[in-house]
């Protein structure tokens, strides 16, 4: 009786230890899910994007002291933080990562930040333009970061950003207008 409760007893410990093991293993480590390509380039470049209006509205924010910009600066971040989960989610190098503020990897999104800067620096209502500008953009681009997914996290995530672009350019708008 004693040694068939012993091998019991040896028995429950090597399953709770394989479950222990198991568990350390999977914890820090990205899904092993392949996303397509397509997937790949939109989530990298959507990263990339929200840090660009960030920086551009915290830049703007400096210049003209316009609170729409410092409000949607903090929303973008809160859309950067959306995008990064889902880049270590399925283990996928962050663009963004070490890079300071108006520093992209991306030479298409560099010089769309150079040019939005300056543009910006004009005028507030020029500011208030790029805004426009940069919400309208994000809109697009969700879109088809959408239409290139099936899978519902991603979908979720960019149809969140979706929602929140939608009321940043209605801010941006509301504000124009008042100028």
């Amino acid at each position: 009786m004693k040694e068939r409760h012993n091998i019991r007893v040896k028995l429950w410990v090597a399953v709770g230890a394989l479950f222990m093991l198991m568990s350390l293993a999977s914890v820090g480590y990205a899904q092993t899910v392949s996303l397509t390509e397509a997937e790949k380039y939109w989530l990298t470049y959507m990263r990339e994007e929200e840090k660009l209006a960030r920086d551009v509205y915290l830049s703007l924010y400096d210049k003209w002291q316009s609170r729409v910009f410092k409000n949607i600066s903090v929303s973008e971040q809160t859309h950067m933080d959306a995008i990064k989960n889902l880049l270590d989610k399925y283990g996928i190098a962050d663009p963004a990562e070490g890079n300071a503020a108006g520093v992209f990897t991306n030479p298409d999104l560099q010089a769309l930040y150079d040019e939005l800067i300056e543009i910006g620096g004009v005028s507030l209502v020029d500011a208030l333009e790029v805004g426009v500008e940069i919400e309208e953009t994000d809109i697009a681009d969700l879109n088809a970061g959408i239409a290139s997914t099936k899978r519902k996290d991603i979908i979720t995530v960019y149809s969140n950003l979706l929602g929140g672009s939608l009321n940043h350019l209605d801010a941006f708008k509301s504000n124009l207008a008042r100028q």
